[in-house]
């Protein structure tokens, strides 16, 4: 009752002053529907950022890694935690002015934010996800929003073909008039719900178009994904929605869905009233790299040989950044469709050639610009790291092999879920890069119908054979898990999910009360099941980052980047290491995060596992400020002003990348 007093106390002094306070708002992800990060706010500029101090700070309820992206509207900045708590707080101060939803314990995923609509009526809305559910909530009171679903939600899996199957959105919705077009994450693994893009009317929660992203596939159950989990741009005067897809499930073998799998691992764009097909690219034919589109497209105007041209910028996993007219897909600068090399597994059937932009050069090194020389600079057994990197297949695009194939950039890119920032009118792209070398195997496997069988199938790509995990790739061990988990808890989780791990509510409570025995060590798993048939098939063998034995990448520094790209010539301006290494330096560091960029000069950027928030000048490159978080902060950064005072405001969440786990939401502003 506090929290809704408080609301309904800020809503009536601000509907009762004569000049409302005007802020200068951050009212959509990343900062607008153009998803470019980007703010014309100059009260903070190079001359006076190195000042910037904290203004308020916030405590969450939870701790845990936190994506998301704040928004601001008037005076409220809305978040939303690791437990999936959504709060309202105050812009000038960070007090709480209500929140809603208790701790949830079962939370499947981190979220990256928030959505707010208006009707023409004046009602105010925030949408959020929390697992299968979209949730409509009063924007002023945090209330439950009355006629949207039943008591404020909606059930997505009913929007699609089969509900058993695990479903759930973790980045904003995108607002078109009273629509909300939603992306989706699903599993990547055999049996995968279908990634259809589904628009929902955001007054009564109904479903009002929804465009199949893998038709060839309709009536295969076993064939899923091409989904849309990294959010889509809008482009509202062409009435255009612009959408990345991923690749079609499951990953890594593909020999169950030949050809190109048309739509997966495309931008796709639809008109944003009807989902009717505009136009598509695919930036990948029949994906077995998992190389997901990552981020959200840039829409930004850029000059070419005298014309104007209205474009679409979308960075990638590989490095690359495709660039088209977004009234009609017409690549801008050439993309080749490249040779590449086929592959060698039973009934696989690759493609022959992959597309490959002439312009810009990737953001990102490329596997043929590691050296062997440079191999294992800070090991002290850096000849049996280079005796290694020359054992493995070093090839761009080549297919998943039972021998090792060098993955680089590696499963997380390149570019990554925290986006480009873009200058739209200038046609100036910024965007950084993960530089980690990761290691790709699959195995044939022999898989019994017993509870081992459905281990290996389901589990073992994460959690090994031998229950180990790959924990400096963020992958846990399941050794003891007796002792940390009830036999319940693990049912639960292994229907569910929770974080990166997809649930697999998809399968029998036999088979999930198998695994989980197995794992328990309450049985050897060799027990004959009847609701499984055995089969023989690839399984992908662990997420394993090319590391020396200090945890350090073994390829040379840098390991992380920020770039400067010109689009208007698809030349850089400049390219900087991204983060430090205790002890080295400047490296560059793995970053998770995006940029926000400022029309007056400043680039600011977390993302960094060194836990620092800096400030470039975005002309040159040049750090103006860092400042060193609490928790590091996994997360793109906010910038509103109000009350004639500009904030900057990020989420720290930690826990990524081995760090400890935060709960701080920190505003900073200039000293008054």
């Amino acid at each position: 009752m506090k929290g809704l007093y408080l609301a309904l106390l800020t809503a009536f002094f601000f509907s009762c002053q004569n000049t409302t306070p005007k802020a200068n708002t951050w009212s959509s992800y990343h900062g607008g529907k153009d998803r470019n990060h980007y703010s014309e706010i100059n009260e903070i500029n190079p001359s006076n950022v190195a000042q910037l101090e904290p203004a308020w700070t916030f405590t969450t309820s939870s701790k845990g890694q936190m994506q998301m992206n704040p928004i601001v509207v008037d005076s409220m900045v809305y978040i939303i935690d690791a437990s999936l708590k959504v709060y309202a707080l105050h812009a000038e101060s960070g007090k709480e002015i209500w929140s809603y939803g208790a701790n949830f314990d079962h939370a499947l995923s981190t979220s990256r934010g928030v959505s707010y609509w208006k009707s023409k009526k004046g009602k105010q809305r925030i949408f959020y996800t929390r697992n299968y559910e979209l949730i409509a909530l009063d924007a002023i009171s945090g209330t439950p929003a009355k006629g949207f679903g039943v008591d404020g939600a909606v059930d997505i899996r009913k929007a699609l073909p089969s509900m058993d199957k695990w479903v759930i959105s973790n980045t904003p919705g995108t607002i078109f008039k009273d629509l909300i077009i939603l992306p989706l994450r699903v599993s990547e693994s055999e049996g995968a719900a279908k990634g259809n893009i589904i628009a929902f009317d955001t007054n009564t929660g109904a479903v009002v178009w929804t465009f199949e992203t893998l038709p060839s596939f309709k009536d295969n159950p076993n064939i899923g994904g091409g989904n849309n989990w990294a959010g889509m741009s809008l482009d509202e005067e062409k009435e255009l929605v612009y959408i990345p897809t991923g690749s079609a499930s499951p990953d890594f073998y593909g020999a169950n869905r030949a050809g190109k799998n048309e739509y997966a691992n495309s931008i796709i764009a639809l008109d944003a009233n009807t989902g009717d097909y505009i136009w598509h690219f695919q930036t990948v034919h029949h994906d077995l790299w998992d190389r997901d589109l990552p981020a959200p497209p840039n829409l930004i105007q850029i000059e070419k040989e005298g014309k104007s041209i209205d474009a679409l910028a979308q960075i990638s996993k590989q490095g690359y950044v495709f660039l088209f007219d977004r009234a009609n897909g017409t690549p801008i600068y050439e993309i080749e469709e490249t040779q590449v090399p086929q592959s060698n597994i039973p009934n696989e059937i690759s493609w022959q050639t992959q597309p490959i932009p002439s312009k810009p050069k990737a953001f990102a090194r490329q596997i043929d610009e590691l050296k062997e020389a440079e191999i294992g600079m800070y090991s002290s057994r850096s000849d049996s790291l280079k005796k290694l990197f020359k054992s493995m297949i070093k090839k761009t695009y080549h297919p998943p092999d039972t021998s090792t194939v060098l993955l680089f950039p590696g499963y997380d890119g390149g570019g990554e879920w925290g986006g480009a920032a873009a200058v739209p009118d200038e046609g100036l792209l910024y965007v950084n890069s993960n530089e980690m070398a990761w290691e790709l195997r699959i195995e044939k496997k022999e898989i019994a119908n017993t509870a081992k069988g459905l281990y290996t199938r389901y589990c073992s790509s994460c959690h090994l054979d031998n229950f180990q995990g790959v924990p400096e790739s963020g992958y846990p061990s399941l050794v003891n898990m007796n002792e940390r988990l009830t036999t319940e808890e693990l049912h639960l989780l292994i229907s569910n999910g929770k974080g990166r791990m997809p649930g697999f509510s998809q399968l029998p409570k036999a088979e999930i009360k198998a695994i989980s025995s197995y794992i328990m060590g309450l049985e050897d798993g060799n027990t004959a099941l009847n609701t499984v048939e055995p089969i023989t098939t690839y399984i992908h063998s662990g997420y394993q980052k090319f590391l020396d034995e200090n945890g350090l990448p073994a390829i040379n520094p840098p390991w992380g980047q920020l770039h400067a790209i010109d689009l208007n010539t698809a030349e850089y301006k400049w390219s900087v290491p991204l983060g430090e290494t205790p002890g080295i330096g400047e490296t560059g560091t793995e970053n998770y995060g995006g940029p926000l960029v400022t029309k007056n000069g400043l680039l600011f950027i977390a993302a960094t596992k060194d836990g620092f928030i800096r400030a470039f000048d975005r002309h040159t490159g040049e750090v103006l400020w860092k400042y060193k978080l609490p928790y590091p902060a996994f997360a793109s950064p906010s910038l509103y002003q109000y009350n004639n005072r500009s904030y900057l405001v990020i989420a720290c969440g930690g826990e990524k990348l081995g760090t400890v786990a935060g709960d701080q939401i920190i505003a900073f502003a200039l000293p008054q």
